[in-house]
């Protein structure tokens, strides 16, 4: 990682790799209906299967590289906790660093949906007054979401801000 986005202190610490397969499978059951509909074109169109056989590769090479992106995303996704704020940086090819004063913070949610809870994951999201500073840390195991959620809840009271 560039020195830019390095912590000055501590160590990133990664999300779980179980967010590249919830993503893959999310972009699999988006995929999968579209493919039938092309081949089903393709059988129906006897005279035009260029598009039904269009749609179909077009999907197929779609469904690929978000399969390849969903793992070049999870593992750019970190976080640092620091004396005074929260680090979390994400980004492959734009990068993105965050730094949230745990005094402006004003609450913290954490939300998981049926497919993130059914493999653990949770995403944690960091609200502040701005738009620009808060900050979502997607597939966190489920332990340490609650962890984090407790631990910046009680950063937050303890700096007399917004939680």
């Amino acid at each position: 990682m560039d020195d830019l986005f390095a912590p000055a202190t501590g160590a990133w610490q990664r999300v779980s790799p179980r967010l590249a397969t919830v993503r893959r499978i999310v972009i699999a059951a988006i995929a999968t209906p579209v493919v039938i509909a092309g081949v089903v074109l393709v059988v129906l169109l006897p005279d035009q299967r260029w598009i039904g056989a269009a749609v179909t590769v077009a999907t197929l090479l779609l469904a690929a590289w978000g399969a390849v992106w969903a793992g070049r995303n999870q593992r750019t996704w970190g976080y640092v906790e620091n004396a005074d704020d929260l680090l979390v940086t994400r980004g492959v090819m734009f990068k993105r660093l965050v730094a949230i004063p745990y005094g402006r913070m004003q609450f913290v949610d954490v939300q998981a949906g049926p497919l993130a809870r059914a493999f653990g994951i949770a995403t944690v999201t960091l609200h502040t007054a701005s738009t620009e500073t808060a900050a979502d840390i997607p597939g966190l195991p489920s332990d340490e979401a609650t962890r984090l959620r407790n631990r910046l809840t009680e950063l937050g009271e303890s700096r007399g801000a917004g939680l």
